[in-house]
Protein backbone atom coordinates (compact mmCIF):
# COMPACT_ATOMS: atom_id res chain seq x y z
CA UNK A 1 0.00 0.00 0.00
CA UNK A 2 2.77 2.43 1.02
CA UNK A 3 4.72 1.52 -2.13
CA UNK A 4 1.68 2.23 -4.31
CA UNK A 5 1.10 5.61 -2.65
CA UNK A 6 4.78 6.51 -3.05
CA UNK A 7 4.79 5.64 -6.78
CA UNK A 8 1.52 7.53 -7.35
CA UNK A 9 2.92 10.59 -5.57
CA UNK A 10 6.12 10.41 -7.58
CA UNK A 11 4.19 10.22 -10.84
CA UNK A 12 2.01 13.16 -9.77
CA UNK A 13 5.09 15.22 -8.94
CA UNK A 14 6.64 14.40 -12.31
CA UNK A 15 3.48 15.46 -14.11
CA UNK A 16 3.38 18.74 -12.18
CA UNK A 17 7.03 19.46 -12.96
CA UNK A 18 6.49 18.60 -16.62
CA UNK A 19 3.52 20.96 -16.77
CA UNK A 20 5.51 23.76 -15.17
CA UNK A 21 8.35 23.18 -17.61
CA UNK A 22 6.01 23.28 -20.60
CA UNK A 23 4.38 26.46 -19.29
CA UNK A 24 7.80 28.09 -18.84
CA UNK A 25 8.84 27.04 -22.33
CA UNK A 26 5.61 28.39 -23.75
CA UNK A 27 6.05 31.69 -21.89
CA UNK A 28 9.64 31.98 -23.10
CA UNK A 29 8.62 31.22 -26.68
CA UNK A 30 5.85 33.81 -26.49
CA UNK A 31 8.31 36.39 -25.15
CA UNK A 32 10.68 35.54 -27.97
CA UNK A 33 7.89 35.94 -30.53
CA UNK A 34 6.88 39.25 -28.99
CA UNK A 35 10.49 40.42 -29.12
CA UNK A 36 10.79 39.33 -32.74
CA UNK A 37 7.75 41.43 -33.59
CA UNK A 38 9.46 44.68 -32.54
CA UNK A 39 11.34 46.61 -35.23
CA UNK A 40 13.83 49.11 -33.81
CA UNK A 41 14.56 52.09 -36.07
CA UNK A 42 17.21 54.77 -35.48
CA UNK A 43 18.18 57.93 -37.33
CA UNK A 44 18.45 61.72 -37.24
CA UNK A 45 15.64 64.02 -36.17
CA UNK A 46 14.85 65.50 -39.59
CA UNK A 47 12.75 62.61 -40.97
CA UNK A 48 11.18 61.79 -37.58
CA UNK A 49 7.74 63.22 -38.48
CA UNK A 50 6.91 60.90 -41.38
CA UNK A 51 8.87 57.97 -39.90
CA UNK A 52 6.93 58.07 -36.64
CA UNK A 53 3.57 58.53 -38.34
CA UNK A 54 4.19 55.61 -40.69
CA UNK A 55 5.53 53.41 -37.89
CA UNK A 56 2.25 53.95 -36.03
CA UNK A 57 0.19 53.19 -39.14
CA UNK A 58 2.22 50.06 -39.84
CA UNK A 59 1.67 48.81 -36.29
CA UNK A 60 -2.08 49.43 -36.55
CA UNK A 61 -2.27 47.54 -39.85
CA UNK A 62 0.03 44.59 -39.07
CA UNK A 63 0.30 44.31 -35.28
CA UNK A 64 4.09 44.55 -35.60
CA UNK A 65 5.43 47.20 -33.25
CA UNK A 66 7.95 49.69 -34.65
CA UNK A 67 10.01 51.84 -32.29
CA UNK A 68 11.52 54.96 -33.88
CA UNK A 69 14.34 56.68 -32.00
CA UNK A 70 15.58 59.91 -33.56
CA UNK A 71 17.89 62.80 -32.83
CA UNK A 72 21.62 63.48 -32.70
CA UNK A 73 23.53 60.24 -33.22
CA UNK A 74 25.45 60.53 -29.94
CA UNK A 75 22.18 60.16 -28.01
CA UNK A 76 21.21 56.79 -29.48
CA UNK A 77 24.24 55.06 -30.99
CA UNK A 78 25.08 52.91 -27.93
CA UNK A 79 21.54 51.51 -27.82
CA UNK A 80 21.47 51.10 -31.60
CA UNK A 81 24.59 48.94 -31.48
CA UNK A 82 22.64 46.53 -29.27
CA UNK A 83 19.26 46.26 -30.95
CA UNK A 84 18.96 48.31 -34.17
CA UNK A 85 17.10 46.68 -37.05
CA UNK A 86 17.07 49.74 -39.31
CA UNK A 87 19.22 52.87 -39.68
CA UNK A 88 18.07 55.78 -41.84
CA UNK A 89 19.87 58.95 -42.87
CA UNK A 90 18.92 62.58 -43.36
CA UNK A 91 20.88 62.56 -46.62
CA UNK A 92 22.80 60.03 -48.69
CA UNK A 93 26.18 61.23 -47.48
CA UNK A 94 24.95 61.03 -43.89
CA UNK A 95 24.25 57.29 -44.06
CA UNK A 96 27.51 56.73 -45.95
CA UNK A 97 29.36 58.55 -43.18
CA UNK A 98 27.62 56.31 -40.63
CA UNK A 99 28.78 53.21 -42.51
CA UNK A 100 32.38 54.46 -42.49
CA UNK A 101 32.26 55.17 -38.76
CA UNK A 102 30.69 51.81 -37.85
CA UNK A 103 31.94 49.27 -40.40
CA UNK A 104 29.90 46.08 -40.58
CA UNK A 105 26.84 47.48 -38.82
CA UNK A 106 24.85 48.25 -41.98
CA UNK A 107 23.80 45.60 -44.48
CA UNK A 108 24.76 47.57 -47.56
CA UNK A 109 22.88 45.19 -49.88
CA UNK A 110 19.59 46.36 -48.35
CA UNK A 111 20.31 50.08 -48.63
CA UNK A 112 17.57 51.89 -50.51
CA UNK A 113 16.50 55.46 -51.21
CA UNK A 114 13.10 56.68 -50.07
CA UNK A 115 12.24 60.23 -51.14
CA UNK A 116 14.18 63.47 -51.76
CA UNK A 117 13.55 66.74 -49.98
CA UNK A 118 14.38 70.26 -51.02
CA UNK A 119 16.32 72.96 -49.26
CA UNK A 120 14.64 76.24 -48.41
CA UNK A 121 14.96 79.18 -46.06
CA UNK A 122 13.28 79.31 -42.66
CA UNK A 123 12.54 82.83 -41.40
CA UNK A 124 10.78 84.36 -38.43
CA UNK A 125 6.98 84.38 -38.34
CA UNK A 126 5.75 87.22 -40.50
CA UNK A 127 9.17 87.44 -42.21
CA UNK A 128 10.11 90.79 -40.63
CA UNK A 129 13.35 91.07 -42.66
CA UNK A 130 11.39 90.51 -45.89
CA UNK A 131 13.66 87.66 -47.01
CA UNK A 132 12.40 86.33 -50.35
CA UNK A 133 15.50 84.84 -51.97
CA UNK A 134 19.07 83.68 -51.46
CA UNK A 135 20.21 87.14 -52.55
CA UNK A 136 18.33 88.67 -49.62
CA UNK A 137 20.49 86.66 -47.22
CA UNK A 138 23.50 88.78 -48.22
CA UNK A 139 21.91 92.06 -47.03
CA UNK A 140 23.44 93.94 -44.14
CA UNK A 141 21.95 93.06 -40.77
CA UNK A 142 20.70 89.56 -41.70
CA UNK A 143 21.84 86.95 -39.17
CA UNK A 144 21.93 83.33 -40.34
CA UNK A 145 22.12 80.04 -38.45
CA UNK A 146 24.27 77.41 -40.15
CA UNK A 147 24.11 73.67 -39.45
CA UNK A 148 27.49 72.29 -40.38
CA UNK A 149 26.44 68.63 -40.31
CA UNK A 150 23.28 66.53 -39.81
CA UNK A 151 22.67 66.13 -43.55
CA UNK A 152 23.18 69.85 -44.16
CA UNK A 153 26.96 69.86 -44.54
CA UNK A 154 27.76 72.21 -47.42
CA UNK A 155 24.07 72.79 -48.16
CA UNK A 156 24.14 76.59 -48.17
CA UNK A 157 27.46 76.66 -50.04
CA UNK A 158 26.09 74.44 -52.82
CA UNK A 159 23.08 76.75 -53.16
CA UNK A 160 25.07 79.99 -52.97
CA UNK A 161 27.92 78.84 -55.18
CA UNK A 162 25.73 78.54 -58.23
CA UNK A 163 24.75 82.20 -57.91
CA UNK A 164 28.04 83.70 -56.80
CA UNK A 165 26.72 84.41 -53.30
CA UNK A 166 29.20 82.51 -51.15
CA UNK A 167 31.06 85.58 -49.75
CA UNK A 168 27.87 87.50 -48.97
CA UNK A 169 26.11 84.64 -47.20
CA UNK A 170 29.26 83.52 -45.39
CA UNK A 171 29.66 87.06 -44.01
CA UNK A 172 26.16 86.90 -42.49
CA UNK A 173 26.48 83.52 -40.75
CA UNK A 174 26.09 84.46 -37.09
CA UNK A 175 26.47 80.98 -35.60
CA UNK A 176 27.41 77.47 -36.78
CA UNK A 177 26.29 74.30 -34.98
CA UNK A 178 26.58 70.61 -35.75
CA UNK A 179 22.96 69.49 -35.43
CA UNK A 180 19.45 70.66 -36.21
CA UNK A 181 18.54 70.14 -32.54
CA UNK A 182 21.11 72.78 -31.58
CA UNK A 183 19.86 75.12 -34.30
CA UNK A 184 16.31 74.81 -33.00
CA UNK A 185 17.45 75.58 -29.45
CA UNK A 186 19.19 78.76 -30.61
CA UNK A 187 16.27 79.73 -32.85
CA UNK A 188 13.79 79.47 -29.99
CA UNK A 189 16.03 81.09 -27.41
CA UNK A 190 17.25 84.11 -29.38
CA UNK A 191 15.13 86.10 -31.80
CA UNK A 192 18.18 87.87 -33.23
CA UNK A 193 18.62 85.02 -35.73
CA UNK A 194 16.70 85.83 -38.90
CA UNK A 195 17.19 82.85 -41.22
CA UNK A 196 18.23 79.23 -41.44
CA UNK A 197 19.08 77.58 -44.76
CA UNK A 198 17.85 74.03 -44.23
CA UNK A 199 15.32 71.53 -45.57
CA UNK A 200 11.79 72.69 -46.23
CA UNK A 201 10.64 69.75 -44.11
CA UNK A 202 11.81 71.43 -40.89
CA UNK A 203 9.14 74.09 -41.33
CA UNK A 204 6.46 71.42 -40.89
CA UNK A 205 7.97 70.57 -37.50
CA UNK A 206 8.34 74.25 -36.55
CA UNK A 207 5.18 75.86 -37.90
CA UNK A 208 4.68 77.96 -34.77
CA UNK A 209 8.21 79.37 -34.92
CA UNK A 210 8.93 79.76 -38.64
CA UNK A 211 7.69 80.80 -42.04
CA UNK A 212 9.04 79.03 -45.11
CA UNK A 213 10.62 80.78 -48.08
CA UNK A 214 10.62 78.29 -50.93
CA UNK A 215 13.27 78.71 -53.59
CA UNK A 216 12.40 78.74 -57.31
CA UNK A 217 12.62 75.26 -58.81
CA UNK A 218 15.71 76.21 -60.81
CA UNK A 219 17.49 77.20 -57.57
CA UNK A 220 16.40 74.25 -55.46
CA UNK A 221 18.78 71.62 -54.19
CA UNK A 222 17.56 68.15 -53.22
CA UNK A 223 19.09 65.50 -50.97
CA UNK A 224 17.95 61.96 -50.39
CA UNK A 225 16.57 59.92 -47.49
CA UNK A 226 18.34 56.54 -47.42
CA UNK A 227 17.39 53.58 -45.24
CA UNK A 228 19.03 50.24 -44.59
CA UNK A 229 18.73 47.06 -42.55
CA UNK A 230 21.45 46.24 -40.02
CA UNK A 231 23.55 43.10 -40.33
CA UNK A 232 22.73 41.95 -36.79
CA UNK A 233 18.95 42.23 -37.07
CA UNK A 234 17.21 39.08 -35.82
CA UNK A 235 13.93 40.13 -37.32
CA UNK A 236 14.66 40.50 -41.03
CA UNK A 237 11.22 39.41 -42.25
CA UNK A 238 9.36 42.14 -40.32
CA UNK A 239 12.10 44.66 -41.07
CA UNK A 240 11.77 44.05 -44.80
CA UNK A 241 8.00 44.39 -44.50
CA UNK A 242 8.38 47.80 -42.89
CA UNK A 243 10.91 49.05 -45.44
CA UNK A 244 8.66 47.86 -48.27
CA UNK A 245 5.76 49.64 -46.56
CA UNK A 246 7.72 52.90 -46.54
CA UNK A 247 8.15 52.59 -50.31
CA UNK A 248 4.41 52.42 -51.08
CA UNK A 249 2.58 55.32 -52.69
CA UNK A 250 0.49 55.79 -49.54
CA UNK A 251 3.67 56.23 -47.51
CA UNK A 252 5.07 58.57 -50.17
CA UNK A 253 2.04 60.81 -49.66
CA UNK A 254 2.77 60.96 -45.92
CA UNK A 255 6.35 62.05 -46.66
CA UNK A 256 5.01 64.69 -49.04
CA UNK A 257 2.75 66.01 -46.28
CA UNK A 258 5.86 66.51 -44.16
CA UNK A 259 7.73 68.44 -46.88
CA UNK A 260 9.35 65.79 -49.09
CA UNK A 261 9.02 65.74 -52.87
Amino acid sequence: MNKTVFISGLLLMMLVLLGLSEAADSKQAQASRNNDEVVNVYGPGGPLGPMKELAERFTEETGIKVNVTAGPEAKWIDKAKQDADIIYGGSEYMLRDFMLKYPGMIDEKTRTELYPRAAGILVRKGNPKNIRSLEDLTKNGVKIIDVNGAGQLGLWEDLAGRKGLIPGIDRNIAISVISSAEAIEHWKANSKYDAWITYESWHYRLKDETDLVQLPEEDKLYRGTPISMTNDSNNKKDVKMFIDYLKTEASHQVFQKWGWK
